[in-house]
């Protein structure tokens, strides 16, 4: 599995993996995500099998949309999309619904509640 930024002809699949997540998504947001070389896809034999769409945020970025394919999930994808974008970027902000907690506390962000009900985690 490789992790590379996500390229234009990416988009239709990013925008693919986030809807079978049943996550929100905003494809002129994506597109210029994508655009300004934010975007991080996880690819396998030339297959995206996750995605994480980031914007500026503070001093660094927040992932707006992270995804992985329902087979690849508990693999390992989504984690190494989470690292490479650590790994490029002072601070990571993230906000994200309960259930999913424990997977941004594994990835060592810190985590706190949000007046809206929702969850918000940095690291950096």
């Amino acid at each position: 599995m490789q992790i590379r930024t996500a390229i234009p002809d990416d988009l239709d699949a990013i925008l693919q993996i986030l809807d079978a997540a049943a996550l929100e998504t905003d494809r002129k947001l994506t597109r210029e995500s994508v655009a300004a070389g934010r975007t991080v896809v996880a690819v396998e034999e030339g297959r995206l099998l996750g995605a994480a769409v980031c914007s500026p945020a503070e001093s660094g970025v927040q992932i707006d949309a992270i995804a992985v394919r329902k087979r690849r999930q508990a693999q390992g994808v989504g984690t190494a999309l989470v690292e490479v974008i650590v790994e490029d970027h002072k601070c990571v902000i993230a906000e994200f619904d309960e259930r999913v907690r424990p997977f941004y506390e594994s990835l060592g962000f810190e985590i706190e509640p949000t007046s809206d009900g929702r969850l918000r985690g940095s690291r950096g």
